[in-house]
C-alpha cells in the first residue's frame, strides 16, 4: 500500500551530509511506489512560537509564515522523516523551531504514525546522536499515536559531501524502500 511520506531536511548548507541522507531515503521511498516529498527548510521563513496556544483551539497557528504549509503537509502524511545535522548534540535550530510551530498537530487528527530520524555529525561516537534522538522523541511523546521507528546516524562527516561512501546512505535508501 502506497504511503504519503514527508521528509523534512533542516540543514541550511547546500549539498550537506544530512541532505544527502534525506535524498537517499526519498529515492528508496519513491522506488517502492510511495508518494514521497522532501521539503528543505533552507530559504523558508519560520518564526518562533509565541506560546499563545491559540493553535490548540483552532488547529492552526496564527503566525502567518512558511510553517503553515509545512505543518499542513505533516498533518496529512503517513510517515514523517526528519533530517538534521547534529548541533551541540541536538537537532539544529531550524528543526527545533519547526517542531515548536507544529504544536497545532497535537489537538488534531494527524495521520502520521511512523517517524524516522536521519542525523549527521562530525563526531562518530554512538552517544553523539543521543541528544538529537531525545529532542525528537520529546516531540513524538506528545503525539501519542506516533513512534520513532528508526534513527540512521552518519558520524565522522563534517564537510559538505563528506558522507559519500558512508554506509548510512545505503541504510537510508533501504529504509525508505522498505516502508
Amino acid at each position: 500500500m502506497s504511503k504519503n511520506v514527508l521528509i523534512i531536511s533542516s540543514s541550511l548548507r547546500k549539498g550537506s551530509n544530512s541532505e544527502m541522507l534525506a535524498d537517499e531515503f526519498l529515492k528508496g521511498a519513491k522506488e517502492a511506489g510511495h508518494n514521497a516529498e522532501k521539503i528543505s527548510l533552507s530559504g523558508k521563513k519560520i518564526n518562533f512560537c509565541t506560546g499563545c496556544l491559540v493553535c490548540q483551539k483552532k488547529q492552526k497557528c496564527v503566525i502567518n509564515d512558511d510553517s503553515i504549509e509545512i505543518v499542513e503537509k505533516m498533518l496529512n502524511s503517513d510517515v514523517l522523516v526528519f533530517a538534521t545535522p547534529v548541533y551541540y548534540y541536538s537537532v539544529c535550530g531550524q528543526l527545533k523551531t519547526l517542531l515548536d510551530r507544529a504544536n497545532p498537530l497535537f489537538a488534531s487528527d494527524y495521520r502520521f504514525r511512523d517517524i524516522y530520524l536521519l542525523a549527521t555529525a562530525a563526531e562518530d561516537e554512538d552517544e553523539t546522536v543521543k541528544g538529537t534522538e531525545t529532542a525528537v522523541q520529546g516531540w513524538i511523546d506528545c503525539s501519542e499515536k506516533a513512534e520513532l521507528k528508526k534513527t540512521i546516524f552518519a558520524g565522522g562527516v563534517n564537510d559538505a559531501g563528506e558522507i559519500k561512501g558512508h554506509s548510512a546512505l545505503k541504510e537510508a535508501y533501504e529504509t525508505g524502500k522498505q516502508l
